[in-house]
């Protein structure tokens, strides 16, 4: 009989495993998500700042114009109800815990994953400022690639974790080579390069628009801070927005946990934080070099 007993046991979680169509965790969110704050969403809007108004009590912390932080803000959308899409046009099999799609075309090459998807708004804005200058990102084996050097035809020789630059190709200053060097960060870069490279905020109290929740590995994760809201006691709440593995549609995450505020989000260090379909153990923050 225990034995009987002991061959269900197996086969029952046996079944389980291969047959769940989605994480553990997204059990409980499933309900979650079926609540939702209409109060808060504007369907018919299509940029992060008015397709999702502050909570009741709070209001958005002001940014200069032209910033990174009003950039991100005023960032387009698709119309309400977009799907993500994988980069090789299949949809991806989670489609409940986003609240809007990003205006950011998904690549057929399939490289523009995660971390890939925040180095590319980064970049387009700093491209747009005319920055271009300053564009440029470490790759995991630590060696920094500019736009500056790729544009005047300088090419990485990579042999293991060892990288040198030689004159390869002529200049080209052109959008379409910017995503040529683009595709190239991706990848040679991730997660891991930018948490070991970029500045950590330490006080959750010092976060702004722009920054970044990560996880730095292989694999690793990472969402950015995308709208910011503060009431009278100075309690702040903040929109994320984050790409994917398979690379697919950049999204605004609904948050799972708490659905009197999704899809904002409280923010602490050092802490357990649900983002959609990943879950950050040990949060920290880091921040794009100004």
């Amino acid at each position: 009989m225990k034995r009987v007993l002991f061959l269900l046991c197996i086969l029952g979680l046996v079944t389980f495993l291969f047959l769940k169509p989605e994480p553990v965790s997204k059990m409980s969110q499933t309900v979650v998500n079926a609540i939702e704050t209409p109060e808060l969403i504007n369907k018919d809007s299509l940029t992060i700042c008015s397709r999702v108004n502050a909570p009741k009590g709070y209001k958005r912390v002001d940014y200069a114009k032209g910033s990174f932080q009003d950039y991100l803000r005023n960032y387009t959308l698709k119309p309400f109800g977009a799907r993500i899409i994988n980069y090789d046009d299949t949809e991806y099999f989670w489609q409940y815990g986003h609240i809007g799609i990003l205006d950011i075309p998904v690549p057929k090459n399939g490289l523009q994953q995660c971390a890939d998807a925040l180095i590319r708004v980064r970049s387009e804005y700093l491209w747009n400022q005319n920055r271009s200058q300053d564009i440029g990102f470490n790759f995991t084996s630590g060696h920094y690639c500019s736009w500056k050097q790729y544009a005047k035809g300088y090419r990485p020789k990579i042999k293991g974790n060892k990288v040198s630059f030689y004159k390869k190709a002529k200049a080209d200053y052109t959008k379409e080579n910017f995503y040529n060097y683009l595709n190239l960060i991706y990848m040679y870069s991730g997660t891991l390069s930018l948490y070991n490279e970029l500045p950590k905020i330490n006080q959750a109290s010092d976060l702004k628009i722009g920054d970044m929740l990560i996880k730095g590995g292989s694999p690793g994760h990472i969402v950015m801070i995308c709208d910011e809201v503060v009431n009278e006691k100075g309690d702040k709440l903040y929109l994320l927005f984050q790409g994917n593995t398979p690379a697919q549609s950049v999204h605004l995450v609904k948050n799972l946990e708490n659905s009197e505020l999704s899809p904002w989000y409280e923010l602490k260090t050092n802490t357990i934080i649900p983002v959609s379909n990943y879950t950050f153990e040990n949060s920290k923050f880091v921040r794009f070099k100004e």
